[in-house]
């Protein structure tokens, strides 16, 4: 049961650290919306392996994500 919250924490968290990603992506790229989510899912991946806009913890939660993984979560939001 502890597990499950966790999880869902981390869902969560991942959630939002991807949506505050794309924002800052899409200041730097004015095109970004017209990419396809692999481009996108690809320049987040990159983001996260700098790891340049993220703290330590935001980090753990982002690396354990693949390039499909970030790709589904782009295409749920």
């Amino acid at each position: 049961m502890l597990q499950d919250k966790k999880s869902e924490t981390d869902a969560e968290k991942q959630k939002a650290i991807l949506t505050r990603l794309v924002k800052e992506l899409s200041n730097s790229h004015p095109d970004l919306y017209y990419q396809s989510t692999t481009q996108i899912a690809r320049l987040i991946r990159d983001l996260i392996d700098a790891g340049k806009t993220l703290n330590g913890e935001e980090r753990k939660v982002m690396e354990r994500l693949g390039h499909r993984d970030i790709e589904v979560l782009l295409s749920l939001h």
